[in-house]
């Protein structure tokens, strides 16, 4: 079942990101950072991050399967099916490090946030 709703979830998040229009999708103001999911592992495994400032985390999923970006004391969660690219909106965090992990590969799917 959970593999289900995981597909589910993948296929209503690509629709979503395909009904956005290109300035919900774009905010010139704020800063972007660049995530990839390759092989169920997460490049690179350390991000740097603003810290005290509102940014924006792009995910790209190069597969070869489905995987999620999910941290509980951050509170996000998002799974990509393979070869989609979509993003989360993170308010400020104030400095430290924040844990990020893919389900999918629980020992190889293992991040984390840097807010500096």
């Amino acid at each position: 079942m959970t593999r289900f709703l995981t597909t589910v979830y993948a296929v209503l998040g690509a629709l979503l990101l395909t009904t956005m229009t290109p300035a919900q999708a774009q905010a010139p103001d704020m800063p972007t950072v660049n995530l990839l999911i390759r092989a169920g592992r997460f490049v690179p495994a350390t991000l740097e991050v603003p810290a005290n400032t509102k940014f924006r985390l792009v995910i790209k999923n190069e597969g070869p399967g489905a995987e999620e970006f999910e941290s509980v004391e951050l509170r996000k969660e998002k799974v990509l099916a393979p070869g989609v690219t979509s993003f989360l909106i993170f308010q400020p965090l104030k400095p430290g490090s924040y844990k990020f992990f893919g389900d999918f590969h629980p020992d190889t799917a293992q991040g984390q946030l840097v807010a500096k």
